[in-house]
């Protein structure tokens, strides 16, 4: 008999017990002659490689009983789907209050897995429900592993279409930041064209070079001077703008 398989199940069918190796290996439900056997695996994390299983036999004669990490029978087989559904509330209420990118994304990672592991689980779940046509406990555990497939399905969803509309929100910010970036350099170049003839002016007439002008119509031609130069700016200016 495989060491999956608890020695002190004595009546445990030969048949199923050569259906294990080593490893529990994926989840899936086994029947043989009236006996039932489920694999199981616990609600895993965003980095756990190891999926941590527990093996449920029930006994023809209605009797549960499990092994790994899991003890109990039935009550045991409760507890498992009952921790998927407390894991999908808990990450359903977490998706409420994510806010950015970051937030979202950490509520993917978790639950991917999650929902990955919980709708096998809801197939092993209808399975043995279809074995078992009048077990309601069966039912009731079948029910309860369809709510949390489909509380991590539509969280999974809902986290992301969150993050693309934060990601798209992001973006759209950035572009109108560079937008008014971009008018303030325009603007700037106007200034900058308004000023550079006068400027250039200045700098030509303050180099205290004998030209003639120094005491030429003083002070009117002075200012003759800096009209045309703010004249010439103006007309740079209107250039570059037309350029935008």
């Amino acid at each position: 008999m495989s060491k999956l398989i608890s020695s002190q199940w004595q009546e445990f069918p030969q048949v199923l017990a050569a259906r294990f190796g080593v490893k529990a290996g994926k989840q899936r439900s086994m029947f043989h002659e009236g006996h039932l056997v489920l694999v199981l695996h616990s609600p895993p994390t965003a980095n756990e490689v190891e999926r941590r299983a527990t093996i449920f036999w029930r006994h023809p004669n209605g009797t549960w009983k499990s092994s790994g990490e899991a003890k109990g029978g039935l009550g045991a087989l409760k507890a498992l789907v009952e921790s998927y559904v407390k894991e999908t509330t808990r990450l359903e209420a977490s998706l409420e209050a994510a806010r950015t990118a970051g937030d979202y994304f950490k509520i993917l990672q978790d639950v991917t897995p999650l929902f990955r592991a919980v709708r096998s689980t809801h197939r092993v779940m209808q399975e043995a429900r279809e074995l078992l046509k009048t077990d309601a406990d069966m039912i009731a555990l079948r029910d309860s592993a369809y709510e949390a497939e489909r509380m991590a399905e539509l969280t999974q969803q809902d986290a992301k279409a969150g993050m693309d509309f934060t990601v798209a929100r992001r973006a759209e910010e950035q572009a109108e930041l560079q937008d008014r970036i971009a008018k303030s350099s325009h603007k700037l170049n106007l200034i900058t064209a308004l000023f550079l003839p006068v400027t250039a002016l200045s700098g030509v007439l303050g180099a205290n070079l004998s030209h003639g002008l120094e005491n030429t119509a003083s002070p009117y031609l002075f200012w003759l001077f800096v009209l045309a130069a703010f004249v010439v700016g103006f007309s740079v200016r209107a250039t570059v703008a037309r350029t935008r």
